[in-house]
């Protein structure tokens, strides 16, 4: 039996990151833990002390995008302006895609994790930082109701992006693009920005 002794430094990160490459090469349907494994040059049974299963170790890896997408959205300055947050998700989705395409994916890991709902609870509070900036007269009576409208715009925004559905010409850079369908449809609240003033990809 070829197997090689566990020796990595941190496999947990080692295997998380492999796992993004994957998606990103072949999409969710080709992780095994067998490959990361093998990618991570350790034996195919180490995987096991961090992850009991594909299940699991996808489960943390939506975990870490949902951290991800809280810091984007807690770095934009200011972090009560709707454009910026809507443009820092866009950002983090175009620059973290393979997270992105796990993230919302509830089928493919544990949604009951403690880990994962913290970090989507971190994520959706920056979210409704955002909305409450938003003037009366566009957020409602319902805080939530807002909350969900905006997150379905810059989320649907942000798919219909990724997949290449959109037609050319609405901006340079895919923030840009939401910039200007979302002063479109709640009005020019915000400062409007100078391009170079846009978040852009962030990696980790």
């Amino acid at each position: 039996m070829d197997e090689r002794p566990y020796h990595h430094g941190n496999l947990r990160r080692a295997l998380l990151a492999a796992a993004v490459d994957v998606v990103e090469e072949s999409g969710t349907a080709a992780v095994s833990l067998r490959d990361l494994a093998r990618r991570a040059g350790v034996s195919h049974a180490a995987p096991a002390h961090h992850f009991a299963d594909k299940t699991g170790l996808l489960t943390a890896m939506a975990a870490e995008g949902f951290d991800l997408l809280a810091d984007e959205l807690e770095a934009a300055h200011p972090p009560a302006d709707i454009y910026r947050l809507g443009a820092a998700y866009v950002s983090f989705a175009t620059g973290h895609r393979a997270h992105f395409d796990v993230m919302f994916r509830p089928d493919l890991y544990r949604s009951d994790d403690p880990a994962l709902v913290a970090a989507q609870q971190r994520a959706g509070a920056a979210l409704r930082h955002g909305v409450a900036a938003l003037p009366p007269e566009r957020r409602g009576a319902d805080p939530e109701l807002a909350r969900i409208s905006a997150w379905s715009l810059v989320h649907g925004f942000t798919t219909l992006w990724l997949q290449q559905m959109l037609p050319p010409g609405l901006g340079e850079s895919p923030e840009q693009a939401f910039r200007s369908i979302s002063t479109f449809l709640f009005g020019a609240h915000a400062t409007p920005d100078r391009p170079q003033d846009l978040p852009g990809p962030r990696h980790a």
